[in-house]
C-alpha cells in the first residue's frame, strides 16, 4: 500500500507539472530565438531568407516549412557557419517535426518537444533526490519543479533549456551514486559509470553551457575523494619511510591521485575526450559577433541579478510593464517569500550537513553549485560576460537547487517556538506540511502568472509590436527592417510571423524587407529609395531599426515615385525602435 500511495503522489506531481507546462503553450508568440531554432530544425538556413528585396508575408509559409530531405549531418553542418549551438537539440527537434503529424501551430509543436523534456526532468529530479536523501526528499523536489515558475517558463521555451536541465539531473544522480559508492568502501559499478559519461558528454553537444555543469563535477568528483576517503589514513603508516618528510594532510592527497583512484580521474575525462572533434568550433563560436550581445558587468549588478533569477526558482508575480503600485508589491510579496523560504531552508541543510546519513548529498550537491557559481563569477568578471542579465543561464544548476531545497524545508522541528500567535508560529516554526502546501500554492499561482503572459515575458514582445505596427490595417504595409547580422533578421522574423495571423483574416496584404546595415544607416535610406515591387501608395511604412534613437529618424524617405513622412505619434520602442512613415505617391513638378 506505501509503494502505491508513493508512486501515485509521485505521478501526481507529473501531471501536475505536465498540466502546467501544457497550459496556453502556443499562447506567447515566438521570439528572436525560438525563430532561429524553428529555422534551423526544419533543415532551412538563413539563405532561405530572402534579403535585400521585398516580399510578401504570405511567403514566411514557405521560409518555415519543414524540408522533408534535412538531416542531421545536415542541420549541423549549417549550424557550424550560421549558429553558436551544438546540434544534438536541433536534430532531435527536426526528428520531432517530422513524427509529430497534429493540426497545431508551429509554437505548439516545438515547444511540445521543450515540455516533454521538462516532464522527464521532474522525473529525474526525483530519482536525483531520492539518491542523495530519500523517497520523502525525492518527492518533495518533483513538487517543487513541477510547480517552479521558472521551470515551467523553460518548459514552454523551444529551445535548449529543458533537456539540459534532464541530462544534468541525470549526471548528477549518477555522481551522487558515485560518491557513495567511494563512501561506503564499495566497488565502484561500471554502469554508473558509463551512464555519467554518456549523460555529461550528450550535456557538452547539447548546450555550451553544460561545460560549467562539467567541470563542476569534476570538482566535486576530486575535492570530495578527500573527504570521503579518509577513512583510509592508515594506509600510510605502512609506508612510513615514503611519508615521514610529509605533512599528514598530504598523505591522503597522494594516495588517491597517486596510488588508488588516479584512474578514475582520467576516466571522468572521457566527455571531454568525446567532445574534442567539436572544441575547435566552440572557440570559432564564441568569438563570433552573436555572442556580443552579452554586455559588460556593471559594478554589483550581477549579484543582484542572480538573487533576481533565484526568486523565480519558486515565487514569480506580475512586475513586467505593470503599474508602479503593482510592481511594488509584487517585488514586495516576492522578497519576504524568498527570504523566509531560503532561511527555512538554510537551517534544514544545517541539521542535514551534520548528520551522517544525509551530509554526503548536501555536500555533493552543494559543491556542485557552489562550483558552477565561481564559474560564474570567472565569466562574468574575467571575461566580461555578464551572464546574469538572462535569468534562463541559470537552468546548469537548478536541479541541485530544486532538491537542496526540498532536502531542507522537509526537516522537522527545525527551531521550536511557541506563541499564542498562530501567525508567528508559521513564520518562525511552521511544519513541514505547511512550508510544501505554501510552496505548492505559490508555485502554482507564479506558474500562471508566466503561462498567462504577466511574468517571463518574450523578449521585445513580438506581438505587442505587430499590434502596433497594424494600427491601421486597411493601408497595405512595408515593415523595413534595418539588419546587421542573423538576429537582426530573427527579430523582424517574430514579428512578420505575428502579423502573419492578421493575414490569414484577409486584411490588407504586408510586406517585409531586410536591408544591411552594415556601412550605417545612411546605406539603408539610400537602398529604401532604389527598392523594387514596393506596393501602390497610399502605404504605410515601418522601419525597425536596432541601435537608432528617435531623433535620428529622417522627417522624409523617397522613393522612385514615393514620398513618406514620418508619422511623430506611432514611433515605439520595445528593446528596438520603430517607427511608422506614412507614405503618398509624389507630386509631379
Amino acid at each position: 500500500m506505501r509503494f502505491s500511495k508513493h508512486y501515485m503522489v509521485l505521478a501526481l506531481a507529473l501531471l501536475v507539472g505536465a498540466s502546467l507546462r501544457l497550459a496556453l503553450l502556443d499562447f506567447k508568440p515566438l521570439w528572436l530565438d525560438e525563430v532561429l531554432t524553428a529555422l534551423f530544425s526544419q533543415g532551412r538556413s538563413y539563405d532561405d531568407i530572402p534579403l535585400d528585396v521585398v516580399f510578401s508575408l504570405n511567403q514566411l509559409q514557405q521560409i518555415f516549412a519543414l524540408n522533408p530531405q534535412a538531416n542531421c549531418s545536415q542541420i549541423a553542418k549549417v549550424l557550424l557557419t550560421q549558429s553558436t549551438h551544438p546540434p544534438v537539440f536541433f536534430c532531435l527537434m527536426n526528428w520531432w517535426l517530422h513524427w509529430i503529424n497534429l493540426p497545431f501551430s508551429l509554437a505548439w509543436k516545438m515547444r511540445s518537444l521543450s515540455v516533454l523534456f521538462g516532464i522527464l526532468a521532474i522525473a529525474a529530479v526525483y530519482l536525483l533526490a531520492r539518491l542523495a536523501f530519500s523517497k520523502v526528499v525525492g518527492v518533495w523536489a518533483a513538487f517543487f519543479m513541477a510547480v517552479s515558475p521558472f521551470g515551467v517558463y523553460l518548459s514552454q521555451e523551444a529551445r535548449h533549456y529543458s533537456l539540459p536541465i534532464l541530462v544534468c539531473a541525470l549526471a548528477l544522480s549518477a555522481l551522487v551514486q558515485i560518491q557513495k559508492d567511494f563512501y561506503r568502501c564499495t566497488n565502484q559499478r561500471p554502469l554508473i559509470w558509463i551512464g555519467w559519461i554518456a549523460a555529461n558528454t550528450l550535456g557538452l553537444y547539447i548546450h555550451y553551457f553544460f561545460i560549467l555543469a562539467f567541470i563542476a563535477q569534476l570538482a566535486t568528483l576530486i575535492f570530495d575523494f578527500n573527504f570521503s576517503l579518509s577513512r583510509y589514513s592508515h594506509w600510510w603508516k605502512l609506508h612510513p619511510r615514503l611519508f615521514k618528510y610529509l605533512p599528514p594532510w598530504q598523505y591522503n592527497i597522494l594516495y588517491i591521485f597517486i596510488c588508488q583512484y588516479s584512474k578514475y580521474i582520467i576516466i571522468s575525462l572521457v566527455p571531454l575526450a568525446f567532445f574534442i572533434p567539436w572544441l575547435p568550433l566552440l572557440f570559432a563560436h564564441f568569438g563570433r559577433a552573436e555572442t556580443n550581445w552579452i554586455p559588460h558587468p556593471e559594478n554589483i549588478a550581477p549579484f543582484y541579478q542572480t538573487i533576481a533569477a533565484w526568486m523565480t526558482f519558486s515565487v514569480m508575480l506580475p512586475v513586467e510593464k505593470q503599474p508602479t503600485w503593482i510592481i511594488i508589491f509584487s517585488v514586495t510579496i516576492g522578497i519576504l517569500f524568498f527570504i523566509w523560504l531560503g532561511w527555512r531552508a538554510f537551517l534544514g541543510l544545517q541539521l542535514l550537513w551534520n548528520q551522517p546519513v544525509t551530509h554526503l548529498g548536501v555536500r555533493v550537491l552543494l559543491s556542485f553549485t557552489l562550483w558552477v557559481l565561481l564559474q560564474f563569477v570567472v565569466i562574468i568578471y574575467l571575461l566580461g560576460k555578464d551572464l546574469t542579465v538572462a535569468p534562463r543561464y541559470h537552468f546548469i544548476y537548478y536541479p541541485a537547487i530544486c532538491v537542496l531545497l526540498a532536502a531542507g524545508l522537509q526537516v522537522r522541528n527545525v527551531k521550536k517556538y511557541k506563541s499564542g500567535n498562530k501567525f508567528l508560529n508559521f513564520l518562525l516554526a511552521p511544519k513541514p506540511q505547511e512550508i510544501f502546501y505554501t510552496f505548492l500554492v505559490a508555485g502554482f499561482i507564479s506558474s500562471l502568472v508566466v503561462i498567462s503572459d504577466l511574468g517571463y515575458k518574450k523578449p521585445f514582445s513580438p506581438r505587442l509590436a505587430a499590434q502596433n505596427i497594424n494600427v491601421d490595417s486597411a493601408v497595405p504595409k512595408v515593415i523595413v527592417v534595418g539588419y546587421k547580422n542573423f538576429q537582426d533578421v530573427g527579430l523582424g522574423l517574430s514579428v512578420a510571423l505575428e502579423l502573419q495571423k492578421s493575414e490569414k483574416e484577409g486584411k490588407a496584404g504586408s510586406y517585409m524587407v531586410f536591408l544591411s546595415r552594415s556601412q550605417g544607416y545612411e546605406q539603408v535610406w539610400q537602398n529604401l529609395s532604389k527598392l523594387e515591387n514596393l506596393p501602390a501608395p497610399p502605404l504605410n511604412l515601418w522601419i525597425v531599426a536596432p541601435e537608432i534613437k528617435r531623433t535620428d529618424y529622417p522627417k522624409q524617405l523617397f522613393h522612385k515615385v514615393t514620398t513618406c513622412n514620418i508619422d511623430t505619434a506611432h514611433y515605439h520602442r520595445i528593446g528596438v525602435s520603430y517607427q511608422l512613415y506614412r507614405c503618398i505617391k509624389k507630386q509631379k513638378e
